[in-house]
């Protein structure tokens, strides 16, 4: 069969000719005329069964094929995987991003974690933004649509809460307009090496295992995957696994907090729930299995109850996250480390690629981010972005958040083009055009 065409997608619905025929609203023919039997296309790419050898499990060697071959190849569709990919695309390199679900936004939206802290900081009453740039380019588009964001603008004394339909929507939007390369549906779970420098991953698919070959690699898998694979240094940590949702149709008369009805959304009446969870191994399947399966029973059971308050008969579950609500499990040993007691000092950074907004625990005062702690300390051609990069155990509860993913997804994408530009490992990009690229695409630096 030949390839399937955006253009394909939209004949099928009956787009194609709905301004010729005035239709206001037609979705394709009857379902059934949907099938069809065709040629055997292309082979899966599995390289042959798994054998037993004396009761152990072996995958004979194969070949894997190459389905790409690019400049940067960033790994992860969350946050800070789709701001390096638009920064990096916008450099002018060719880019292509794999993502291991049917969408982009990671726990910001597929994780309904639909809050985005540290944007501002604080001071005196005032609200004064540190995140430019892609990211707040992102917000302001995701802010124009109907019901997209709250909380969003120059008077707002709140953080932005987004819808997570909305934003997965500009998200993709955004890279198709700087046309980068998409693959999902597509989890990575090796790297390709040569020595010590990383030439591209290895992903599992519906058409089997195959590569792609890049020149620079940036991990924005969440958990490192990638510079784990590669035998970068890492720190292990372990964190609280929660289940986000959104309960529907609630009323605003009823007491939110003793019912614990969460915050608030861009859309009436809904309002998304966090958790916290209980601690565990977040790289260890049989945790994420009981912990998915614990906390979608806690779910119901509060709803239950509130369902059975006065006023609350008619809140339903609009939705449940997809994905886990994983806060840590590696972080990169990196050539700098983000640390609580720098911040503490005041430690400036000459290589510093972002300034994000105050926390909790950082309050009052930015927090400039090193360029050191997206680089490990011995695999070249490879950048970690988003809640994996270099950080300590206190700060990697700042990294992990959407605005600080931002941050670091923005530098690391525009080094990985700048490294390509250049022909040179990233630990040996010039810092200070690296930082004027930045301050070119907007992004803040103080």
């Amino acid at each position: 069969m030949r390839p399937y065409s955006r253009r394909d997608f939209l004949t099928a619905l009956g787009w194609g000719t709905l301004a010729a025929s005035g239709v206001q609203s037609v979705w394709g023919a009857p379902i059934h005329e949907g099938s069809q039997i065709v040629e055997a296309g292309k082979s899966i790419s599995r390289g042959g069964p798994a054998i037993l050898e004396n009761g152990a499990v072996v995958q004979p060697r194969r070949e894997i094929p190459v389905l790409r071959e690019t400049d940067v190849l960033v790994v992860g569709g969350g946050t800070a995987g789709v701001v390096a990919a638009l920064a990096a695309a916008r450099a002018g390199v060719r880019v292509t991003l794999v993502e291991r679900y049917g969408c982009f936004g990671g726990l910001w939206t597929a994780g309904l974690v639909l809050i985005v802290l540290s944007t501002h900081v604080r001071v005196g009453g005032k609200h004064q933004k540190m995140v430019h740039g892609i990211g707040d380019e992102m917000l302001a588009r995701i802010a124009a649509m109907r019901h997209g964001a709250v909380n969003y603008g120059p008077d707002s004394k709140q953080d932005t809460t987004t819808d997570p339909e909305v934003t997965k929507y500009v998200m993709a939007s955004m890279l198709r307009e700087a046309g980068v390369d998409i693959l999902l549906n597509a989890w990575v779970t090796n790297a390709v090496m040569d020595g010590n420098v990383i030439r591209g991953v290895l992903f599992e698919s519906k058409s089997g295992c195959l590569a792609v070959k890049a020149k620079q690699v940036v991990d924005a898998t969440g958990d490192g995957d990638v510079f784990d694979a590669a035998g970068a240094e890492s720190v292990p940590h372990i964190h609280r696994i929660g289940l986000v949702h959104r309960l529907g149709n609630v009323p605003p008369t009823l007491d939110s907090k003793s019912l614990n009805l969460g915050s608030v959304t861009p859309v009436p009446g809904v309002r998304w729930v966090n958790m916290q969870g209980p601690q565990g191994d977040c790289l260890d399947i049989e945790t994420l299995t009981q912990c998915e399966l614990d906390g979608r029973e806690a779910i119901w059971r509060r709803v239950k109850e509130i369902q059975e308050s006065a006023g609350g008969e008619q809140v339903f579950v609009l939705d449940v996250a997809s994905q886990l609500g994983v806060r840590a499990s590696r972080t990169l040993a990196g050539m700098e480390e983000l640390r609580l007691e720098d911040w503490k000092q005041e430690k400036q950074y000459p290589d510093v690629i972002g300034i994000g907004g105050d926390y909790e625990f950082i309050p009052g005062r930015g927090c400039p981010i090193p360029y050191g702690v997206l680089v490990p300390n011995s695999i070249d051609n490879l950048l970690a972005a988003g809640r994996c990069v270099a950080a300590d155990n206190t700060m990697l509860n700042y990294t992990r958040l959407i605005a600080p993913c931002m941050l670091t997804g923005h530098a690391a994408g525009a080094a990985a083009a700048l490294a390509v530009t250049s022909n040179v490992a990233p630990r040996e990009v010039e810092v200070p055009v690296l930082q004027d690229m930045l301050r070119q695409q907007k992004a803040y630096l103080g």
